[in-house]
């Protein structure tokens, strides 16, 4: 992408071009330089193409094209949790969000059925680990399209914080309140009692112990971060020049990294793997 900043100069050395001209003939014409279009990786062939139907199976696919025009067929495998194509799936009112592997082809077409809960326009984020080929290379990109449910729209309101919650009998709890600052590394310190009110033990799902998936009310800007046991190499996350790592030093803790883009009001989802399910639990959290 052409910065605003680069545009500026190229439009200021074009001014001064056009005030002392150039060559030295008095009839020669100056124009302006020709910007192109920036080389990004973008989606082709997304499917569907059309509104679908809630509650069925839908087969979400797609290639990533290169800023070359190719696809791109060589991923991240090294690297859990940041490895592959995740698909991070969020309804407009941030009231779901669904996290998603995916199956990519030799050919770099990626495929993942999906199944929309109910009505409304939900976001795809696609998370994509490349590997690197270079030392230009991006750790990883974002890429983003929506996809309509039909029936009856009806938004939820975003619920008022609230620090504790229970999902399938497990209780969630933030202590102390959070005070959280945007475009700052903050942790959040969660206490997790399984039905019984014993300390939780945690399970490694997709390369972590947790998964906190983060939208910001209204615009949806997104953070995803990981809680990982001591020592994982590839557990951080990153945000312009700041970084947070998350991690579990004893069942029943978790101190979740969190590292905003943005103030607001944000919802948090965090997503755990505990005896055989994936349980979701939902926190809705300020950002000064």
């Amino acid at each position: 992408m052409t910065s605003a900043r680069t545009f500026t100069a190229v439009a200021a050395a074009a001014a001064v071009a056009a005030l002392t001209g150039c060559g030295s003939s008095s009839k020669s014409t100056l124009t302006s330089p020709t910007i192109l279009p920036a080389r990004t990786f973008t989606l082709a062939g997304f499917m569907p193409s059309t509104p679908v139907l809630p509650g069925r199976p839908t087969l979400l696919s797609f290639t990533i094209r290169t800023p070359s025009g190719t696809p791109l067929t060589a991923y991240k495998h090294c690297c859990e949790p940041h490895a592959g194509v995740d698909l991070i799936i969020v309804r407009s009112d941030d009231s779901h969000v669904q996290y998603d592997d995916s199956d990519i082809a030799p050919d770099g077409r990626i495929s993942q059925p999906v199944v929309f809960p109910a009505p409304g326009r939900y976001r795809i984020v696609v998370d994509a680990y490349p590997k690197q080929t270079g030392p230009t290379s991006p750790f990883n990109f974002l890429l983003f399209r929506w996809v309509t449910v039909r029936g009856s729209y009806h938004p939820q309101p975003v619920p008022a914080y609230d620090p504790v919650q229970t999902v399938d009998g497990y209780r969630f709890q933030i202590q102390p309140h959070p005070k959280l600052h945007a475009i700052e590394a903050n942790f959040l310190t969660i206490d997790v009692r399984d039905p019984a009110g014993h300390k939780a033990v945690f399970t490694t799902w997709r390369g972590a112990l947790a998964h906190a998936i983060f939208f910001r009310a209204g615009s949806l800007d997104y953070f995803h971060t990981h809680v990982c046991n001591p020592g994982a190499v590839y557990c951080f996350s990153v945000l312009g020049g700041a970084r947070v790592t998350g991690h579990s030093t004893a069942p029943g803790v978790l101190k979740v990294g969190v590292l905003l883009p943005a103030p607001g009001t944000w919802r948090m989802f965090l997503l755990m793997y505990m005896h055989g399910h994936v349980l979701t639990v939902p926190f809705t959290l300020t950002a000064k």
